[in-house]
């Protein structure tokens, strides 16, 4: 079932007057429960292509559909009411929030969607125990690893159960050991969970492990099954 589709998706960028044309003309669909990894070289518009497709940005042609609703038809209120219901989010830098512990963090999203304080500690506490790190329950990001980081930040991205995760550079500040636990983490979440996974990333260690690649290169893709 097809759960993204893009139409024609166009970004021009401005540097210093002069227009860049980070993406030229993508035609994409993906499906529910696809693994898709999006590689390419750094500055080939991986990032750009996935905040277009998380809705943290807007084309500058070209319309995105997600389950069949279009993008541009959508308030700003109501793309972000949409990303919080669907998306989840792995960041390249964590984004951890400092001050909170990985419990905290891990329940953020349950406490703007309104879920009652009691709900939402036992399923981060859950999730906790299933991504086998309940013993940072009660750590703030400054005293855990940048693994254990990561896999707080991943925690956080599924814990409302979205339809689609977008990772980018997931493995980027991890060494190969601790990459390769993440990914068979977020591999499980795929099959166990059927979450749908877009990772953009340059990393060979993620482009090996994609059910599905997509090679980006000037403002392209070359839509690659593997």
């Amino acid at each position: 079932m097809e759960i993204i589709k893009t139409e024609n998706l166009k970004k021009t960028y401005k540097d210093n007057g002069v227009p860049v044309n980070a993406l030229r003309g993508i035609n994409l669909i993906i499906n529910k429960g696809e693994h898709v990894v999006i590689a390419g070289p750094s500055g080939s518009g991986k990032t750009t292509l996935l905040n277009l497709l998380g809705a943290l940005d807007k084309p500058t042609e070209g319309r995105i559909f997600f389950k069949g609703e279009d993008f541009s038809l959508k308030t700003k209120k109501e793309l972000s009411d949409f990303r919080l219901r669907n998306l989840g989010f792995v960041f390249q830098a964590y984004n951890l929030i400092p001050v909170l512990s990985a419990t905290e963090n891990i329940e953020f999203s349950l406490m703007l969607l309104g879920i009652p304080e009691k709900e939402r500690r036992a399923k981060s506490l859950k999730l906790l125990e299933e991504l086998e790190i309940a013993d940072l329950a009660y750590k703030r990001p400054g005293e855990m690893s940048g693994g254990q980081q990561q896999r707080v930040a991943v925690a956080r991205a599924i814990v409302n159960n979205p339809k689609l995760v977008l990772a980018d550079e997931p493995t980027a500040n991890l060494d190969s050991k601790t990459g390769a636990l993440l990914l068979d983490l977020m591999d499980k979440m795929n099959v166990e969970k059927n979450i749908t996974f877009i990772f953009s990333s340059h990393d060979q260690l993620v482009i090996e492990r994609a059910k599905r690649l997509l090679l980006l290169k000037d403002g392209l893709i070359n839509d690659q099954n593997n």
